[in-house]
């Protein structure tokens, strides 16, 4: 077995030698090998279960270091933000959209029930929307020169340049009379 190099070594289980008629069920199992019962399906998928809790470790400490990453990446962009940034950093974080309200206007919008999973990722999506929007709607605000609480015409901006920037928000036309940020 130990032949001086790394390479793997594929091992495949032993035959099960019949020491008795067909009709019998005694059965002599050579060493290493693995029994299996009359009928049952003759599939590879042994060997593969064994690679799966390898694999699943390795990924889990990927996720880990990506995680432990992230929160290093996190930590110095905070530290770098100015007072006003991390309150509204700060807010971001403390808020999320209400589920069941996602979820109705998503079953309004389409027509269909969605389950709480969808319902959850959407309403990610929109808070990640909404951030961009307020975003813009600072710059908006610091480019003319105001102070303050954002309004209606800073957003009303921020929209537009977001269009402008990434082309029409969604791939359906808006109804008619149901526009976003009107004056």
């Amino acid at each position: 077995m130990d032949s001086g190099d790394d390479e793997p070594v594929a091992t495949q289980p032993a035959p099960i030698i019949a020491a008795a008629a067909a009709s019998s069920a005694t059965a002599v199992i050579q060493p290493g090998a693995t029994a299996r019962q009359n009928g049952a399906p003759d599939d590879d998928a042994e060997g593969e279960d064994e690679l799966l809790p390898a694999m699943a470790d390795d990924d889990y400490s990927a996720q880990l270091s990506w995680q432990s990453e992230s929160k290093d990446n996190l930590k110095v962009l905070m530290d770098n933000f100015s007072p006003g940034q991390y309150e509204r950093f700060e807010a971001y974080r403390r808020h999320a959209l209400p589920k069941q309200a996602v979820r109705k206007v998503i079953q309004q919008t389409t027509g269909q029930q969605v389950s709480q999973p969808v319902a959850q990722i959407v309403a990610g999506v929109g808070k990640v929307f909404v951030g961009e929007i307020v975003e813009k709607a600072r710059q908006v605000q610091l480019g003319r020169r105001e102070s303050g609480a954002l309004t209606p015409d800073h957003l009303r901006e921020a929209y537009r340049m977001y269009q402008a920037e990434t082309g029409r928000v969604g791939s359906a036309r808006p109804v008619r009379g149901k526009r976003l940020f009107v004056r």
